[in-house]
C-alpha cells in the first residue's frame, strides 16, 4: 500500500533563504509556462500540452540561473502540475459545470515543491536530508519510514518546512479477524452517533477558537502586517492539529474494534451548498471527509472492511419497520407512529446504515476500501 510520512525540517538562516529562492524559482516557472499557453492561443489558436512546454525546457532554464537551480525532474513537474490544472478545466467546461481557468500564482501561493524521483536531487544521509542547492538539513525523524520512497515534497507551512515521503510497498499491519459490525453517523450536534449506541461528542474546536481568530482576524483587517498573518495562520493550523489528532484516535479505536465499518457516501462539498452560512461553517469544521479518509486507509492497513452506503432516507426510514417516518432538520428524535419506535434520529440512522451495509456486504455490490 501507498503511504506519507511528514516530518519536520530545522533549517538555518542561509538554508532557509535557499528554499524559499527555490520555491520562488518554482512559482516563476509555474507563471512562465501558464503564459506561454495563453499567449499560444490568443496568438495562433494553437492549444499546446506538457509534452510541448517539457521539449523547451533546456532552453528556458538557460535564460535565467533561479530556474537553472531547480531540480531538472522537479521542473518538469511543475509543468505536469500546470498540465493537470488544463485537463481538470477542460473536463470541467465539458461537463457544464464552472471551469475555473487556471490562474497565476503570487509567491504567498506557492509553498511546495516535489521530487518525483528520490536520489535524484534529493537524499536522506546520516540522518539529516540533503537538498539539492540547499545542502544538508537536519530532520527530525519522530517515526520510521516504511516501504520504498518514491516521491518528497518539501512544504513550506506558516514559517517552518516540512519533508512529504510519499512511500510505496508498505507493509501492511494486519489485525486479528473479526466479525464485529458497527454503523457510523456523522453529525454536527455529535460527531458520530454508533449504531450500538456510543455517542460521540463533537468537540468544536474552531468554536472553541472563534474568540481569538476574530480579534486577530479585525487586527489583521485594520493593519495587514506580516506578524498578524502569521499569527493567524498558525491559529488556524492549531485547530487544524486538534482536528486531525481527535480524528486520528478515534479512526484508530474504531478500526482496532470493528471488522466491518459502514458509513455514509456523503459528499460535504455538495452539502454546503444553498445552505445557512453558519451551518456550513459548522459542517467544514466537523471535516467529515477527512475522517472518512483516516477510517479507510486505517482499516486498508489493518485488513479490515469499510464499505459506503447510501445515504438516501437513512434518517427517515424507521429502524424497525422500515416505513418513511418525514422529520425536517429540528426534529431530534424519531418517532414511528406504525411500530412505535421512539429513540433519538441519530441513532436510528445508524442502525439503518448498518442493515444497509450488511444488505451490501451478503447481496450487492459496495464501495469497499479493502
Amino acid at each position: 500500500m501507498r503511504k506519507s510520512f511528514k516530518y519536520r525540517l530545522f533549517t538555518n538562516k542561509t538554508q532557509e533563504d535557499r528554499l524559499s529562492a527555490l520555491l520562488g524559482s518554482a512559482c516563476f516557472l509555474y507563471n512562465c509556462a501558464l503564459e506561454h499557453r495563453i499567449v499560444c492561443w490568443k496568438q495562433w489558436h494553437k492549444s499546446i500540452n506538457y509534452y510541448d512546454q517539457a521539449n523547451s525546457l533546456k532552453e528556458i532554464r538557460d535564460l535565467g540561473s533561479g530556474i537553472a537551480e531547480l531540480n531538472y525532474s522537479c521542473s518538469q513537474n511543475i509543468l505536469r502540475q500546470l498540465d493537470k490544472a488544463f485537463q481538470a478545466f477542460f473536463r470541467r467546461l465539458r461537463s457544464g459545470s464552472k471551469p475555473g481557468f487556471p490562474r497565476f500564482k503570487g509567491k504567498n501561493r506557492f509553498h511546495s515543491i516535489t521530487f518525483p524521483a528520490y536520489g535524484n536531487g534529493i537524499k536522506l544521509k546520516n540522518g539529516k536530508l540533503y537538498i539539492q542547492n540547499v545542502g544538508h538539513v537536519r530532520i527530525k525523524l519522530h517515526r520510521n519510514l516504511e516501504g520504498k520512497i518514491k516521491t518528497v515534497t518539501i512544504k513550506r507551512q506558516n514559517g517552518r518546512f516540512y519533508a512529504s515521503f510519499s512511500c510505496d510497498d508498505v507493509p501492511k499491519n494486519i489485525l486479528p479477524l473479526s466479525s464485529k459490525e458497527i454503523g457510523i453517523d456523522v453529525g454536527i450536534k455529535s460527531f458520530a452517533v454508533m449504531s450500538d449506541g456510543q455517542i460521540i461528542d463533537n468537540p468544536k474546536y474552531l468554536k472553541q477558537s472563534e474568540t481569538k481568530l476574530k480579534a486577530i482576524q479585525s487586527k489583521y483587517s485594520k493593519k495587514r502586517s506580516k506578524k498578524l498573518k502569521r499569527k493567524l495562520s498558525r491559529l488556524h493550523e492549531r485547530v487544524s492539529n486538534q482536528r486531525k489528532d481527535f480524528q486520528h484516535k478515534l479512526s484508530r479505536k474504531i478500526v482496532d474494534e470493528f471488522g466491518f465499518i459502514f458509513i455514509e457516501n456523503l459528499q460535504p462539498k455538495d452539502m454546503v451548498e444553498n445552505n445557512f452560512r453558519i451551518l456550513n461553517k459548522y459542517i467544514n469544521d466537523a471535516a467529515w471527509s477527512q475522517f472518512f479518509n483516516f477510517l479507510s486507509y486505517k482499516a486498508e492497513e489493518a485488513g479490515r472492511k469499510l464499505i459506503k452506503v447510501s445515504p438516501k432516507n437513512t434518517t427517515q426510514i424507521c429502524s424497525k419497520c422500515g416505513k418513511i417516518v418525514s422529520k425536517n432538520l429540528s426534529v431530534r428524535v424519531h418517532d414511528c407512529p406504525y411500530c412505535g419506535l421512539k429513540i433519538d434520529r441519530d441513532l436510528n440512522a445508524a442502525k439503518n446504515i448498518l442493515w444497509l451495509g450488511r444488505s451490501l456486504v451478503f447481496k450487492t455490490e459496495a464501495v469497499c476500501f479493502s
